[in-house]
């Protein structure tokens, strides 16, 4: 049996070369015997998914993706363009969902994470100031918070669209969402989540890939290269597994009181390395499985 193969985002002016920001994984999967097929991601983000893989041959596959986020909607059109060729993707479209957006993961992994509420928004129906982000706060209780979407944060606009230091500061808490909604703009994915915020500990950080319920490496977290812990993850294991998601990511960070919390789960084929890290390992668990 072949080898799955992997799709990787092609580089915008030279179309026949990986983006330069994988180009180092792309050799490294080849390295590892492993098919490399380049899709036009600006292309899938218009909307023209059948443009996107148009350099996929007929009849080949199955791929891993791995390369810039996708959003959801994309990612099923995505699917269904490599279904028309003949091809498949080892993630579908529920999976990626399920692994990338956090109202897909958060029940599985509740007493392992920061308590979360939400609000389903798109950017055209985001109307600020008007909407009833009290009472949504409201099951999270007294004490500071993290505003975020569906997938990420801005938190290096940390005072200005990220950290609520009283979530029951009702105008703080407007103010913030109001500009959090403002900077995504046309980019906010899924809606308004707001995260009970707890302290980790500086340095306390790592990101475990997992592939079929296994984890197969433990890097740094990208924001914080070459500082990589050892996370216990027994009951993440579990959570992992209950999940069913065949290739995830879980970012861990040691709280002040010692114990390890799920801060985020992600999709592994849109998750970043840290620029150490070619990625050989990963694709040769990968490969492996």
């Amino acid at each position: 049996m072949a080898p799955p193969g992997f799709l990787f985002c092609r580089d915008p002016l030279r179309p026949a070369r990986p983006d330069g920001a994988f180009a180092q994984e792309a050799a490294a999967a080849r390295q590892a015997g492993a098919p490399v097929v380049l899709v036009d991601h600006d292309a899938l983000l218009a909307g023209d998914a059948e443009a996107a893989v148009g350099r996929v041959p007929r009849g080949s596959g199955p791929y891993w993706y791995r390369g810039w986020m996708i959003p959801q909607g994309r990612y099923g059109e995505l699917e269904r363009a490599l279904v028309a060729r003949g091809c498949s993707l080892l993630t579908d479209a529920v999976a990626y969902r399920t692994a990338h957006e956090l109202p897909g993961w958060y029940a599985v992994f509740t007493e392992l994470t920061p308590a979360s509420v939400w609000l389903p928004l798109t950017s055209g129906n985001a109307t600020r100031g008007h909407a009833p982000w009290s009472r949504l706060a409201r099951p999270l209780g007294s004490g500071p918070g993290i505003v975020k979407d569906f997938v990420k944060s801005r938190k290096h606009e940390w005072h200005e669209a990220c950290f609520v230091p009283e979530l029951g500061d009702a105008e703080r808490l407007t103010a913030v969402i109001d500009r959090f909604l403002a900077l995504q703009g046309d980019f906010l994915a899924g809606g308004v989540v707001l995260r009970a915020f707890e302290r980790f500990v500086p340095g306390g950080e790592a990101r475990v890939w997992w592939v079929d319920g296994e984890p197969a490496l433990v890097t740094a977290h990208p924001d914080t290269p070459g500082r990589s812990a050892g996370p216990s993850l027994g009951a993440v294991r579990e959570a992992v597994r209950e999940l069913g998601c065949r290739w995830v990511t879980t970012d861990m960070a040691l709280r002040e009181d010692g114990v390890w919390r799920v801060v985020e789960v992600g999709d592994g084929q849109v998750s970043g390395l840290p620029p150490e890290d070619d990625g050989g390992r990963l694709f040769a668990a990968l490969l492996a499985r």
